[in-house]
């Protein structure tokens, strides 16, 4: 990844965040997942009076991506108003593990970033390997 890269899913992440669905949290996020074909698809969190049905933008960004036939996923961007970058939360560690466990992962609070890999933030992952 270079920072052309970088700064193409910042700015799809930053455009997505502008659509998010938050007037519980007033946390609105945008993300933005890169395949290995080149292809970006975006996403942002849609909440819900029924938090658990609450959607994060990781997981939209990944469904988008999934849902358009792609499997082989190589970075994915953050974009918060925070005061510092926000890692992915759990739910959304473990459905980037499934589908994307050597993922590159960039937040971004305004022009402070973090980088992070899936494999560090979910160690010893439940994975397919625990359904046998």
């Amino acid at each position: 990844m270079d920072e052309s890269d970088w700064a193409e899913l910042k700015h799809a992440a930053v455009r997505a965040r502008a659509n998010a669905y938050a007037p519980y949290s007033g946390f609105t996020v945008g993300a933005a997942i890169l395949s290995e074909t080149g292809r970006v698809f975006a996403g942002c969190n849609v909440e819900n009076a029924s938090f658990g049905a609450t959607l994060c933008a990781e997981r939209t960004a990944l469904a988008a991506a999934v849902s358009a036939g792609e499997r082989e996923l190589r970075a994915l961007v953050i974009a918060t108003g925070a005061k510092s970058p926000t890692p992915p939360c759990g739910i959304c560690r473990q459905c980037l593990t499934e589908l994307a466990p050597g993922l590159a992962i960039r937040s971004y609070a305004g022009e402070v970033c973090a980088d992070y890999a899936v494999a560090a933030l979910l160690p010893d992952a439940f994975g397919r390997g625990h359904l046998d």
